[in-house]
């Protein structure tokens, strides 16, 4: 062999990684993940072996060590817990019973940072309310000593839209109802389904605003309820909600990493959140989004080294508050993400994406849509940005892609008692890990540099 083709053959086995790393071809990774049984797999493991994953509590730190494991077991790099302190509320006793005029018990559960009655309970009548507007208007002082129960008509979206405004009866309503004097308030459910399951989750009360007891109603109740209001007697209600506040507690972040091959061309995060609520076992919110994206990301590793490092972290402490989120934030924002994405709304299909890159990437986006479009996922014209983790990163100014599950079946099952493995479809997982595996192949490969862009939000 002469020295040039010797060389030349030198150069050729030594060619930089990125270049081989571009020749990923995403379109077989996509396919080959229509097979994908690791999302599955952490799936049912985490909700199985773990179960309820509470913030802050022993049941979220046990899965943080099974995330570890899980985790290193499949293969990715630097697997470490980066821990934080949050304040931990937990759930006591909560009954409710229509005392008069038609004595009957109700189903209903805590929210997230209620006051709580006295240990026996408090009875009151209670003032009803259609819709958090009519709350709104209500009289300065007009609750003091009753018990407000507020309603309203959410619908289920393709795109979740709905949850946004009729989220703020659960967001908004106990504050509202604390600065207007009422002793304790129910809502209905923020939900969509008709079971007697009802939706928990959190509430925030204004800065001064003591926490008064706060609950919400199954659908059935809360519509049984405004029957009984209708027929014109003054109702009575007894509630017994005795949560606590127990001060401030350890949560973290789970990080893992593929390795990419060009430092400079930046980070690739994805992931969803590791703790649930604790009236199911967090099947789809979000067991199954932590599992999407590290399937994804497993099946890229196991393709070869990307351009580009794909970081997944499983956030701690996202259904309280974002603590997981904003923690990731403070401590790494300074490194040099490109792009974010995360998945954390349930398990169903895919249906389309959205992206918010700079205009020197825009490319990215056009092969996005070739690499989507056989999974049946439109293009939106709508900017990405979706992701409560990944906000405060976004909000930095990193580039954003979005793939939107449809919301038709999900707000019957979120927060309540029926999020368990059994309403996740094993098929439309597939379909999910699919697409994400084609992003990354396209995004963690791209040739493109990704810089800054105007937050969507």
């Amino acid at each position: 062999m002469t020295k040039c083709l010797l060389l030349a053959a030198i150069a050729a086995v030594a060619l930089p990684l990125p270049a081989v790393a571009q020749t990923m071809d995403a379109a077989a990774l996509r396919d080959a993940a229509l097979r994908d049984e690791i999302a599955w797999d952490i799936t049912e493991g985490l909700t199985t072996e773990v179960g309820p994953r509470l913030a802050g509590t022993e049941a979220e730190a046990r899965a943080r060590t099974w995330a570890v494991t899980k985790l290193k077991a499949l293969g990715f790099s630097n697997v470490r817990v980066e821990l934080f302190q949050m304040p931990v509320w937990v759930r006591g006793e909560e009954t409710a019973e229509v005392v008069a005029p038609f004595p009957q018990k109700l189903h209903l559960t805590t929210l997230g940072n209620s006051g709580a009655t006295p240990a026996d309970g408090m009875t009151a009548e209670i003032v009803y309310f259609p819709s958090l507007a009519d709350l709104q208007a209500a009289p300065e002082g007009s609750l003091k000593g009753k018990i407000a129960f507020v309603s309203h008509a959410m619908h289920a979206t393709q795109d979740g839209s709905s949850y946004g405004y009729y989220g703020r009866v659960r967001f908004q309503g106990p504050g509202i109802a604390a600065q207007k004097g009422a002793a304790a308030i129910v809502i209905r459910s923020v939900g969509t389904d008709h079971h007697r399951n009802p939706h928990t989750g959190g509430t925030n009360f204004p800065k001064g605003v003591t926490p008064i007891p706060a609950a919400a109603l199954s659908i059935p109740d809360a519509e049984q309820l405004e029957r009984i209001v209708k027929r014109g007697q003054p109702v009575r209600l007894k509630l017994v909600l005795t949560p606590r506040q127990i001060g401030m507690r350890e949560s973290g972040n789970v990080i893992a990493e593929v390795p990419g091959s060009d430092p400079a061309a930046g980070i690739v995060l994805v992931g969803g959140h590791l703790d649930s609520w604790d009236l199911g076992t967090g099947a789809i919110d979000d067991a199954s989004g932590v599992a999407i994206t590290a399937a994804a990301a497993k099946r890229i590793m196991d393709a070869g080294t990307p351009r580009r490092m794909i970081r997944v972290v499983w956030f701690g402490a996202e259904e309280v508050g974002v603590f997981g989120g904003r923690a990731y934030a403070a401590k790494n924002g300074g490194d040099n993400h490109v792009v974010a994405a995360e998945s954390d709304f349930g398990a169903d299909r895919i249906w389309r994406f959205k992206v918010n890159l700079p205009d020197s990437a825009k490319a990215i986006g056009d092969r996005l849509a070739t690499a989507l479009f056989p999974l049946g996922i439109a293009r939106s014209a709508e900017k990405a940005g979706d992701g409560a983790d990944v906000g405060p990163i976004m909000a930095k100014g990193v580039a954003a892609i979005d793939l939107n599950q449809s919301g038709l079946d999900y707000f019957n099952l979120h927060h309540t008692p029926d999020d368990t493995l059994d309403k996740v479809d094993s098929e439309k997982l597939r379909q999910n890990v699919a697409a994400w595996t084609a992003m990354l192949a396209v995004v963690a490969n791209a040739p493109e540099e990704i810089g800054p862009v105007t937050p969507a939000r």
